[in-house]
């Protein structure tokens, strides 16, 4: 039975459990959810819920199965493959977790914290640096994505290289099953071998096996330094030379490893308006960021091995952070892509995984094939490199979103992806946009076994129907 609309008796089943403050049933209260943050695309649904506890989440998720009544459960909404909106269905509800945004526990002994699934990322960076912890999860959205959110498409952002994706740095989770049923998996233990790690599961599961509703985070120390370099090197041989320079030479300092390409770097000091910390002209740009416990120490020690690597002549530029401001200013640099809707207009963004020494002779043969292939379109290369982990963006100037050659250009790029043994995914998701590629990067038999999962554990499919498989 497909819903197309709330009688009463359901709209007052729905404010019995949640109160008039958590549903919205008016377009003008709905409308900031049914979008992605870039507004490129657009669903629709018959209700936004906003439980304002675990329990308010369990009684809509046992409504909507009496109901047959599919949900999609929502964090900061700001990721980039329409995995948190309907594809315009309607006959849906939108379950909002931003009003569950306490943090619970900080626990400075144990490095744990412990926080609501709608708790903003920033706002539990903030929490731990006042106790002089850290989270190392940093992504561009963190001012506004969710911890949930955060867990359930297990973000990655710049520091992977040093502590991995979001599903390192979870110890425990909270999740109400598409029955209702409460699975409390909060012991936060690091050492726990005891049959299946059920955290797992749901970790990166887009919302399509659970609905989580608490973290338990690995906390780490503070670092005392920070230091940078913006270094220019002439091609991507170099750049290997480089990674493993910093990998040996840094070691466990290293925590960052950026790499942006000369097409990259035109677009944002030509058009971006971005002060270049070295000049243009070079094969290729890479921010290295390292941080450590003693100033006194790191900082001489990253300084001394930059400038053993200029003598050995495999950096053809640098520039080195002096202070902060400029650190942040580094980033910049690369952090600027976020607002590529406004330099280039519209375009479309790809996320992809490959073997590291394989990522340049992806960019060469992508860019020559979207070129040949699709008329007047341009493309931008850059990423976590060290991680495996390349960004790229493509569009045909003039075109809105609705307009730009988008299945011409996945074909094209996920093709070059599967011929190279690499993933449509690094660290966005599927949602619903990739899904049709996802067999480029799983086989038959990874995907049967996803399927065997989702039969398992939402055996009617009510939970962010239409997505990832």
């Amino acid at each position: 039975m497909t819903i197309h609309h709330l009688s009463p008796e359901i709209l007052s089943a729905m404010q019995g459990a949640v109160g008039d403050v958590g549903i919205a049933v008016e377009p003008a209260g709905m409308a900031k959810y049914l979008g992605d943050w870039a507004g490129d695309y657009h669903g629709s649904a018959l209700a936004v819920l906003r439980p304002g506890s675990v329990g308010e989440v369990q009684a809509l998720v046992r409504l909507c199965n009496k109901l047959g009544l599919a949900i999609i459960p929502q964090g900061g909404n700001t990721g980039l493959v329409s995995g948190a909106i309907d594809s315009k269905d309607a006959g849906l509800v939108v379950l909002s977790l931003e009003r569950l945004n306490a943090i619970r526990r900080i626990d400075a002994d144990n490095f744990t914290l412990q926080a609501d699934a709608g708790c903003v990322l920033q706002t539990i960076k903030d929490a731990c640096e006042a106790q002089d912890c850290l989270f190392p999860l940093a992504l561009g959205a963190q001012g506004s994505c969710q911890i949930g959110g955060n867990a359930a498409t297990n973000a990655g952002g710049v520091n992977v290289l040093r502590y991995g994706m979001a599903r390192d740095l979870i110890l425990g989770l909270e999740v109400v099953l598409a029955d209702g049923e409460l699975w409390n998996g909060l012991s936060g233990l690091r050492k726990n071998n005891s049959g299946y790690d059920l955290k797992q599961l749901f970790i990166g599961s887009e919302g399509t096996l659970g609905i989580i509703t608490r973290v338990v985070l690995k906390l780490f120390p503070k670092p005392r330094s920070t230091m940078a370099a913006l270094c220019a090197l002439k091609d991507y041989a170099a750049v290997i030379a480089l990674l493993d320079a910093a990998r040996s030479g840094l070691g466990p300092l290293l925590s960052a490893f950026e790499v942006m390409w000369p097409d990259y770097w035109e677009v944002i000091t030509s058009r971006a308006g971005v002060k270049p910390p070295v000049a243009a002209g070079h094969g290729l740009y890479v921010l290295v960021e390292a941080q450590g416990t003693d100033e006194s120490h790191d900082a001489p020690r990253f300084q001394s091995w930059l400038e053993e690597l200029m003598e050995r002549g495999l950096l053809a530029d640098a520039a080195v952070a002096q202070s902060l401001a400029q650190t942040q200013a580094f980033w910049r640099v690369r952090d600027i892509c976020a607002e590529f809707g406004q330099v280039l207009g519209p375009h479309i963004s790809y996320d992809i995984g490959l073997a590291v020494a394989r990522m340049d002779e992806f960019v060469t043969r992508c860019k020559a094939a979207l070129a040949k292939g699709i008329k007047g379109c341009e493309s931008v290369y850059y990423g976590h490199i060290g991680d495996g982990n390349l960004h790229l963006v493509s569009w045909v100037t003039g075109l809105s979103v609705e307009q730009q050659p988008k299945e011409e250009m996945d074909a094209i790029i996920y093709g070059l992806v599967r011929e190279m043994g690499g993933s449509v995914s690094a660290e966005h998701g599927i949602g619903t946009l990739k899904k049709k590629w996802l067999g480029h990067a799983r086989s038959d038999a990874e995907i049967a076994l996803m399927r065997t999962l989702k039969a398992a554990l939402d055996p009617d499919h009510l939970l962010n129907p239409g997505k990832v498989i």
